[in-house]
């Protein structure tokens, strides 16, 4: 289970953020391979076939297009192969009662999303390095829960 490195999955329609968190992620002093989708529906026909990588980590934007985050996330939950993948939701701009349904669906990781580099660094270097202690330790990430 220790390996040097995290494989992590991005879904959001924006390049954009797809170069920002790349970036960061390489910043980081720990090993990072990222794939990236740009909506939903392309990334559950990744996650559904057979010769898929499970990521460690999701993170997902809450608006993707053609299947949401919370369909995604649905369909995430009741396939074990997912178990031990952490999921984070993450947007800039969602009320008390969208971000309660986040947790209720069954997400690990609810993320407001900063609207400067500085500050989304921190935030990812923050979940990376409580995830990577997780992945390193064997501890059970069903009880993963963290808002930031």
């Amino acid at each position: 289970m220790n390996k040097e490195y995290l494989n992590v999955i991005l879904a959001d329609c924006d390049e954009g953020i797809h170069v920002l968190f790349k970036n960061i992620f390489q910043e980081l002093k720990m090993g990072i391979k990222v794939r990236t989708f740009f909506n939903g529906e392309d990334l559950m026909n990744y996650l559904n076939d057979k010769e898929a990588i499970i990521p460690e980590i999701l993170f997902m934007n809450y608006d993707i297009p053609t299947k949401n985050s919370l369909e995604c996330l649905v369909e995430i939950k009741s396939d074990f192969r997912f178990d031990h993948m952490v999921t984070a939701i993450y947007s800039d701009r969602l009320s008390a009662e969208e971000e309660e349904k986040v947790f209720v669906k069954e997400a690990n990781i609810f993320m407001k999303q900063p609207d400067n580099y500085k500050d989304l660094k921190k935030v990812l270097t923050e979940i990376m390095t409580v995830n990577w202690q997780y992945h390193t330790s064997g501890l059970n990430k069903n009880n993963f829960i963290m808002k930031v």
